[in-house]
């Protein structure tokens, strides 16, 4: 969330910002202030209340040990109406920071000057392409139809196991899939990034530490007798490793990469768009996370945009990075760069990769600090990136290869498959 003394020092600058969002801020800033306002001012006379009842504690005590009993209970009463207003000012006190926080939480992140406005997808801004999209043979299949053709996955098996949006992987598809995750692990970690294995649930501190509650509640599946929630993305258990710590500066960069599958409700998806492979309720997908200082964050997060370069351009196929408008922007990014595969066979592009600066935002919520060379705290920078979202790369291969007499594999997949094609 937003930073309070940030909101007080820039608030028509944050006002004017949060217009890229189509989200006007000027209302919510007031109601922000004024209840920060009621926080300072309670907590002062909560500060006083308790000064004044501790010194008379104190009196009193003098007072009983020198035979002045009748001036101590004449105390002792004013001792009592202190430690009501105490509690008083007490409940008020929580009540309002319970109410600032809330309020605080449904502020989105402001975003970088090189966003640009819009408001949706339609209005993001393409910033580099490459690769030449194949032209395909008569009679070329989108990957759900390859897929029953050569019996690699089977939806209809995934249907009548849990519901729509759970394919089955099976033979060739099976092993596809897993030559994908261990090829986007390998070139993570030949990266420098860590590789870790995570928890797939998380409790609410954590979905609340990197932003997916209260904003996405609805699109996460919630196993309620525990309250836990399934995730839906790597990135929540990751970032969350870190939180209510105090890093030294000398700790950081700290750069993470896990596999993990990951659940989305994606309630009111539905559509041709979203067939076979292009939008799932349980999918696979490698992460990479950073936590940054201020000052490299932005050189960063190029940096994890030319690693996902890297892995597309060795994959051959052809994709192309979008800066996201405003409108289209995740509430906790800053900025957001998507890359989107080329499916010839739907003459679509198809989104694989997010790769997002958080700046601080889920940092103060995470209570990720930093001491810097000087000794004082700072919050660190979060960013996150797939590298890679397995569905529609997957998808992509499927179309992208198919030939007359069978799915070509791509090169670099070849020794981690152990076949050439399906």
């Amino acid at each position: 969330m937003l930073h309070l003394a940030d909101i007080r020092e820039n608030k028509e600058e944050y006002i004017k910002a949060l217009t890229k969002r189509n989200f006007d801020a000027t209302s919510v800033f007031d109601q922000v202030i004024s209840l920060d306002d009621k926080r300072r001012s309670t907590q002062t006379s909560l500060d006083n209340t308790l000064a004044e009842s501790n010194k008379l504690s104190k009196e009193i005590g003098a007072m009983f040990k020198n035979g002045e009993a009748k001036k101590a209970n004449i105390l002792k009463e004013r001792t009592v109406k202190l430690k009501e207003d105490s509690k008083n000012l007490q409940e008020t006190l929580t009540a309002t920071i319970e109410e600032l926080d809330q309020l605080l939480y449904t502020i989105p992140n402001i975003p970088q000057e090189s966003v640009p406005a819009g408001k949706s997808e339609d209005d993001n801004e393409e910033v580099f392409r490459k690769g030449d999209i194949p032209v395909l043979e008569d009679g070329s299949l989108p990957h759900w139809e390859l897929a029953k053709k050569y019996d690699i996955i089977d939806f209809e098996l995934g249907n009548k196991i849990t519901g729509a949006g759970f394919p089955v992987y099976k033979g060739k598809g099976a092993r596809l899939q897993r030559a994908l995750i261990n090829y986007f692990l390998d070139k993570n970690t030949a990266a420098g990034y860590t590789e870790f294995q995570v928890p797939h649930l998380v409790n609410e501190a954590s979905g609340f530490g990197t932003g997916q509650l209260p904003d996405k509640e609805g699109q996460m599946y919630h196993a309620g007798i525990d309250d836990l929630y399934l995730i839906p993305t790597a990135e929540v258990p990751v970032t969350n490793m870190y939180r209510d710590s105090l890093l030294e500066e000398k700790e950081l960069p700290i750069t993470c990469t896990a596999y993990t599958p990951c659940f989305r409700r994606e309630a009111g998806s539905y559509g041709a768009h979203v067939r076979g492979l292009n939008r799932l309720h349980q999918f696979d997908k490698v992460e990479i996370v950073r936590l940054e200082k201020a000052e490299n964050s932005d050189a960063a997060l190029d940096a994890m945009v030319d690693h996902v370069k890297t892995i597309l351009d060795e994959l051959k196929l052809p994709y192309r990075i979008l800066r996201l408008c405003g409108g289209d922007l995740g509430f906790t990014s800053t900025l957001t760069y998507d890359f989107e595969v080329f499916s010839t066979a739907q003459d679509r592009w198809l989104e694989i990769s997010s790769v997002s600066n958080f700046k601080t935002f889920q940092a103060n919520r995470l209570k990720l600090r930093y001491r810097d060379a000087d000794g004082n705290k700072q919050l660190a920078h979060t960013l996150n990136g797939s590298a890679l979202a397995l569905p529609r790369v997957l998808a992509g291969i499927l179309e992208n290869y198919q030939t007359a007499d069978g799915i070509k594999i791509p090169e670099v997949l070849i020794p981690y498959c152990g076949f050439d094609k399906i």
